[in-house]
Order: structure tokens, then C-alpha cells, then sequence
């Protein structure tokens, strides 16, 4: 099976998942059902599929500390910035911070083609939050987070390589991911009157009580599953990928799921489809398309 439609399919998915994120005002209170329902999901993973080679738990459990960080930093940089300037900056940093490190520290090579994709793509991924109103604050936790998915990824390539079970080592990490991240979240306190906060983006935020409110929250509750279930597909498919293919291309080619998102608030959350950001998505398929045929 061919890594770069496998990693674009994933792309598509992420946005997906990314897109339900943004449809609810109070997004801690959803990335703590996310991750209760994604550890709910992993459990079938953890226990039927092959257990990861023993040289694979140390990175599941550094991957799983990262990946906790950056699920609370997808609540602060939705909080502090603008989606549409925030989204972008934390993808599109962490493909070159990726590539460098799989030079340094995996040994991998890329051609002088694959070079000028790499650039041309993180190029486009952030042309893409260029005008885009917002605080220094928001870009610089956009950058952390950004370089947390380097870390992550880097250590899921080197990780899944080593434990000889795809499943198996998705199981684990999103068992513990998920797990942690919902006790983290539930213990801050998230569950106090949040469960009436899912809303479009034109829509007003009412008090809600009553029949009104269990409504809402089951709609939450669906939404954090189905967020869930895009997730775990989708990472699922990057490791796959990551075990066939290079680290540094699976990670630029899997943050086309900024494109991917740009059409989705488009048709779906009417944000429109400026020109600027119709010509970053031309740089976005053009350096996915150098990456590939490099």
C-alpha cells in the first residue's frame, strides 16, 4: 500500500476531528471527553492486538507525556488565538523541526527534491496565518505546540519501528494518551456547567437548562466519540505509514490537513476561501508533490 495516499487520508481525518473541536465553545470540557472516549476505543487495541517488542515502552511512555501536553496546549492556543492563525503555525513548524531531527538523531536522508518540498510546503502551511489577526502569546504557544508534534512523531517513528505491532503499540499509547488526559483535564475542574457549549459559529450562547441541557450534552458526548474514533484512525494510519516510509515526509505530507481544514471552514463554518489562502494551498500541494516524487 502507497505511504502518501495512506498519509493524506489521514490528513483528511485529522481535519475532520480538528473540525468538531472548533464547533464547541468550551473546548477543554471536549478534549477531556475526546480523550475518555479514544482510551475507551484503545482498550479492544491494547488487548487483542500483538503486544510492542519491549524496546518499544519507553517511547510509548515519553510519546504518551507528549502527547497529554499537547492535547492541553490545543485548549490554551484555541483559547489565546485565532483557530485560522494558531492551526497552521503549530503544523507548519513542526515538518522542518521534524525533518532536522530525523537527520540528526534517525540517520535519514533527503534528497535535494525533497528539500525544496519540505520548504515549499511549511512555506504554504504558513502563508496560511499570515494576516491573520492575533497576540505574539498566541503564535509563540502555537510554536510550542508545533514542536511538541515534532517530538511525538519522532519518537512514534523510532518507536513503532521497534515494536513490530502497529496495533499494538496504538492500543497502548492512545490507552494511556487518552486516559491521562481525561483525569488531567476532569481534575481541573472542566465538568462544572460545561456541557451546554456546543454551538456553530454564528450561533448565540444562551443559558441553557433542563431537557435543553441533557440534550446538549449528549451531543457532546457523540461528538467527542466521533472525535475519537477520526483521531485514533488517523494516527493509526501515520504510524503505519511512519514504520514504511521516511519521518520527515509523513510528517510534512500529514500536515495537508491544513488544506483540508481551510476547505472545512469554508463550506462548513463560512469562513470564506480568500485567494491567499487559496495560493498557500497550491504551495502546500505542490511541496507534497516534490516530497512524494523525491
Amino acid at each position: 500500500m502507497p505511504v502518501v495516499p495512506v498519509v493524506l487520508f489521514a490528513a483528511a481525518l485529522h481535519a475532520s476531528w480538528n473540525a468538531i473541536v472548533k464547533s464547541v465553545t468550551d473546548r477543554a470540557w471536549l478534549v477531556a471527553l475526546i480523550g475518555a472516549a479514544t482510551a475507551t476505543l484503545a482498550v479492544p487495541l491494547a488487548i487483542l492486538a500483538v503486544a510492542p517488542a519491549r524496546a518499544a515502552w519507553a517511547a510509548i511512555g515519553v510519546s504518551t507525556v507528549l502527547h497529554v501536553t499537547y492535547n492541553l496546549m490545543l485548549v490554551a492556543i484555541y483559547r489565546a488565538g485565532d483557530y485560522n492563525q494558531v492551526y497552521p503555525v503549530a503544523r507548519g513548524t513542526a515538518p522542518p523541526a521534524v525533518a532536522i531531527a530525523s537527520v540528526l538523531l534517525v540517520g535519514e536522508r533527503l534528497s535535494p527534491e525533497q528539500v525544496i518540498g519540505l520548504l515549499v510546503l511549511s512555506g504554504g502551511l504558513l502563508t496560511l496565518a499570515v494576516g491573520r489577526r492575533g497576540s505574539s502569546r498566541a503564535v509563540g504557544l502555537a510554536v510550542l505546540t508545533g514542536l511538541l508534534i515534532a517530538g511525538y512523531t519522532v519518537i512514534d517513528g523510532i518507536g513503532v519501528r521497534h515494536a513490530h505491532s502497529v496495533l499494538g503499540y496504538a492500543g497502548w499509547l492512545f490507552l494511556g494518551e487518552g486516559a491521562a488526559t481525561a483525569l488531567v483535564l476532569w481534575g481541573s475542574g472542566v465538568r462544572r456547567g460545561r456541557a451546554a457549549g456546543v454551538r456553530s459559529r454564528s450561533e448565540p450562547v444562551p443559558g441553557v437548562s433542563g431537557p435543553a441541557l441533557k440534550k446538549s450534552g449528549r451531543d457532546v458526548v457523540w461528538r467527542a466519540v466521533a472525535a475519537a474514533a477520526l483521531s485514533l484512525a488517523a494516527y493509526m494510519l501515520v504510524l503505519w505509514a511512519q514504520e514504511h516510509g521516511g519521518l520527515a515526509v509523513v510528517a510534512a505530507l500529514r500536515e495537508t490537513s491544513v488544506v483540508f481544514a481551510a476547505v472545512l471552514g469554508a463550506y462548513v463554518f463560512d469562513e470564506g476561501m480568500p485567494s491567499r489562502r487559496i495560493a498557500a494551498s497550491v504551495l502546500v500541494a505542490a511541496g507534497a508533490a516534490a516530497l512524494a516524487l523525491g
